[in-house]
């Protein structure tokens, strides 16, 4: 009896199959001993990531305040109550008008109200100049999950975000566009490229210029590249922000001229 139980607890095998097909043998006791390792390098880590959070806690992207548990970039309490524009359920003529008698769009869906020194600001601060492009995926996620409650992925075949210069991309290490696309695609299930339409010349920020002095900036600074891919499709033009929307107005003329079907918008946040 003894010694069988010793076999039960020491020598009892379990015949695993290794990729060539040669059985290997691995004892009880030595997974036990494995598994313990395990759990106490996993108590480690996370005591040591509680030091950290009680030093140097994570914060929220909109308001600064410290993270708890499973949350990520943005807390509680902002996921709720940032902003939204619900431009995709309640029709939204401040946002079409920025478009009306130059290009033709089908829609134009903004997920956050722009509000300069509000919390949707500093959220696109973060993600923006504070080298947290992850900001632009969880934003991506959270709109595409209420796009998609309606239906939005029905109307678009391709999402397209509005590229940066390479030299401006080196400058910030990711394209904000590309992390928000890469978002959205992820919960509407439909594709994204970033090979797709490119900036064919390097422009000067936006900020503090007027609606004419913006629109020849943009003038003809885009081009597609794949023009295949556009023919007939669908496309969503994909950005962080809308503000006159002369970038975009440009972005959506290069893609119409190629063959696109359909042009639509879709952003972080937009200012009216």
């Amino acid at each position: 009896m003894v010694f069988w139980r010793f076999l039960s607890n020491k020598i009892i095998h379990t015949k695993v199959q290794s990729c060539k097909k040669w059985p290997v043998w691995v004892t009880l006791g030595a997974l036990r001993s494995q598994n313990l390792k395990m759990h106490r390098m996993n108590g480690f880590l996370r005591l040591w990531n509680d030091l950290l959070d009680l030093f140097y806690p994570t914060t929220c992207c909109a308001c600064a305040m410290p993270l708890v548990g499973n949350e990520e970039c943005l807390c509680t309490s902002c996921r709720l109550t940032l902003p939204r524009s619900q431009s995709h359920a309640i029709s939204s003529p401040e946002l079409t008008n920025k478009f009306a008698g130059k290009v033709v769009v089908s829609f134009v869906y903004t997920f956050l109200k722009f509000e300069k020194g509000g919390k949707v600001q500093r959220l696109l601060h973060q993600l923006k100049y504070k080298n947290r492009p992850e900001v632009g995926q969880v934003v991506g996620r959270i709109y595409g999950e209420e796009l998609r409650a309606g239906a939005v992925q029905t109307q678009i075949d391709l999402l397209l975000p509005i590229p940066l210069h390479p030299r401006k991309k080196a400058q910030r290490g990711y394209n904000q566009s590309d992390m928000f696309a890469e978002g959205l695609s992820e919960t509407l299930r439909v594709p994204w490229s970033a090979e797709v339409l490119a900036r064919a010349q390097f422009t000067s920020t936006q900020t503090r210029k007027t609606r004419l002095e913006r629109f020849e900036n943009v003038s003809g600074i885009f081009e597609v590249v794949r023009p295949s891919e556009v023919i007939g499709k669908r496309v969503a033009i994909v950005d962080d922000v809308v503000t006159t929307g002369s970038t975009l107005e440009s972005a959506v003329a290069t893609l119409m001229e190629v063959g696109a079907k359909e042009v639509s918008v879709i952003t972080i946040a937009a200012a009216y």
